[in-house]
């Protein structure tokens, strides 16, 4: 296997890989400030307008594994510009949007930039030295979350003080820079599974099996759990992804390799992604409402959007900050030494939280904490993933980990919810959540990042191989992932 290639372009390649993945990141929370006014803006209901941050949702969901795949197929760089393309016109649509419709369809084709994320980070195992490897990888991966932290209060000054299309209009613009970036200084590496077929009956599968799971998540709250629609969601879903299952097991060019995400390594790993999903997302529900709920109930800091987002940001630029560090963390103990110390800081954060969150300060050093964490365990997730699956399935494997990390959001937004709504005050004929649900939201936080360090633990070190094995190809590529632990 051919080393990678150690050009003087490697300080470009990662900045515009990270700044790739940020702008992708940034459109998941693009039109957060905007929830309140959608009904109004696009003149629909209330549960129509909520289709324009589903769709985002659903159709990340069945493309990031998707491109991922077909990055190992054709080729990572020409995949790249491909999802820079749903982003531009996208952003296009939603700007000249007057009406739900087109804003979700243009949502949607937003949701497909997403897959650069997965590219990114497999990209750079090809095209970056070993010793910048980690580091690298871990500012890529953490770009998810550093985009959603800095997106939200750029939005929201954009929203307050100029017209909502100038957000879109500046989304388009940021991502005709990335593809500019993308066109003119990543190196176009040969594809790895270069010769295999896509395998199109399995995308469908996992695309109908994800949809119907999201769905039901994302819905779950305004449509009943009980209700024969959404048990009706979980029950396709379930059946879809069993045939799903079977049919990888039996074609030859599996979409994703089963045999090999069931290896304990990878699996533990992506478990693991998921309970961090949750832990992260937790906060991002809660600090903004307690920041916003208004001081007349005793424990709201009567925030605007604006100084919320404001007060969040240190906690988006702490992960940019920390991602790197973390990079050389895993260089010197291992990507799993790394992901457990993340989840351990994001339940201190947490843990902080009951103490501190009846101040706006209190609540951004909450955040700095949190954001710590995840910056160092999103930077050691795809390093265990890389260095446990062979190259020619590098963009697929972090595909399916970018994925699970994305389940675990919409688990988290979808239990959070629910504990938000239930647990509530009534006064002046309002309902409202409790100081007391807002701190079970916080707690559950916690805890799960708690359960994600304990699952953390049980993931296997490498196997040591022996000598004669060294040169063998499919070692080479189980061991050439970044921190490889011994």
């Amino acid at each position: 296997m051919d080393a990678p290639q150690p050009t003087a372009r490697a300080g470009g390649v990662i900045a515009t890989l990270a700044f790739a993945g940020t702008t992708a990141a940034i459109m998941q929370t693009l039109v957060t400030p905007l929830i309140a006014d959608l009904p109004e803006m696009l003149h629909t209901s209330s549960s129509n307008a909520a289709w324009v941050i589903t769709a985002t949702l659903l159709v990340a969901a069945v493309c990031v594994p998707v491109v991922g795949r077909l990055g190992d197929l054709l080729g990572k760089r020409r995949m790249l510009l491909a999802c820079s393309v749903p982003l531009i016109v996208g952003s296009v649509v939603c700007a000249l949007s007057s009406s739900v419709v087109p804003m979700i369809v243009g949502r949607g084709l937003q949701g497909m930039g997403m897959g650069m994320v997965p590219l990114g980070i497999a990209l750079l195992r090809d095209v970056v030295p070993q010793e910048r490897l980690s580091p690298s990888i871990a500012l890529v991966s953490a770009s998810m979350g550093i985009g959603g932290g800095l997106g939200l209060p750029i939005a929201a000054a954009i929203a307050q003080y100029a017209n909502w299309r100038a957000l879109f209009w500046g989304s388009a613009a940021l991502a005709a820079v990335v593809a500019a970036l993308i066109w003119f200084l990543i190196p176009d590496v040969p594809a790895a599974a270069k010769g295999q077929r896509f395998d199109a009956p399995g995308a469908l599968g996992l695309a109908v099996g994800l949809v119907c799971l999201l769905l039901g998540i994302s819905k779950g709250a305004d449509w009943g759990w009980g209700s024969a629609t959404v048990l009706g969601l979980f029950t396709v879903a379930i059946v879809a992804f069993l045939a799903w299952g079977v049919w990888e097991l039996r074609t030859g060019d599996p979409l994703i390799d089963l045999r090999t995400t069931a290896r304990p390594r990878v699996l533990i790993t992506n478990i693991a992604s998921v309970f961090v999903g949750v832990g992260m997302y937790s906060s991002m529900l809660v600090v903004p409402q307690l920041l916003q709920f208004p001081e007349a109930t005793g424990y709201g800091l009567g925030q605007s959007m604006l100084a919320s987002g404001l007060w969040m940001a240190p906690g988006g630029i702490m992960m940019m900050i920390v991602s790197p560090l973390g990079g050389k963390l895993t260089n010197a103990r291992g990507p799993k030494f790394t992901l457990i110390s993340g989840v351990l800081v994001i339940t201190a954060g947490y843990a902080l939280s009951m103490g501190l969150m009846s101040s706006a300060w209190g609540l951004m050093l909450v955040c700095i904490v949190i954001n710590s964490g995840v910056g160092l365990a999103y930077g050691a997730m795809p390093a265990l993933i890389m260095s446990s699956v062979p190259l020619s399935e590098t963009a697929a494997a972090n595909g399916f980990n970018t994925l699970m990390r994305s389940l675990g959001t919409s688990i988290g937004a979808a239990v959070i919810g629910v504990v938000l709504a239930q647990m509530t005050n009534t006064a002046g004929g309002y309902t409202f959540t409790s100081e007391s649900g807002f701190r079970t939201g916080l707690l559950i936080g916690g805890g799960v990042a708690l359960l994600a360090a304990l699952v953390a633990a049980a993931i296997p070190a490498v196997r040591q191989t022996a000598p004669e094995d060294e040169k063998k190809p499919e070692t080479v590529a189980a061991r050439e992932g970044a921190g490889v632990e011994s």
